[in-house]
């Protein structure tokens, strides 16, 4: 399994996807580093502060590639309150492609 590392401190939703349209499947991707529950900001907080924001952006698409197959989301434990969030590409048929592009132009539901 190859396991990517984003380069830039925090992966956005539009990297996650663009990364999920060329990955093999059993690659993996680091979407998140940390304790996504915490990062996200707290519950029902309508105004997040940019960093949360973002996390709680790219936690839920990553989410929304699970629900549709394209991934698998697993953890691994890093140390307490400390884990590794991680995308495994899973195989997909060739219809699923064109339903991938429609997680972006429909936005973050």
């Amino acid at each position: 399994m190859r396991v990517a590392t984003p380069l830039a401190p925090r992966l956005d939703e539009i990297a996650l996807c663009a990364w999920v349209a060329h990955a093999e499947p059993g690659d993996a991707l680091v979407y998140h580093r940390g304790l996504l529950a915490i990062d996200r900001g707290p519950p029902g907080q309508t105004f997040l502060s940019p960093e949360a924001s973002a996390v709680a952006k790219t936690g839920n698409m990553a989410m929304k590639l699970a629900e549709r197959g394209f991934v698998h989301l697993v953890q691994r434990r890093l140390a307490p309150d400390q884990f590794l969030y991680l995308a495994i590409a899973r195989p997909r048929a060739a219809e699923k492609t064109a339903s991938l592009s429609s997680l972006l132009s429909k936005g973050n539901d």
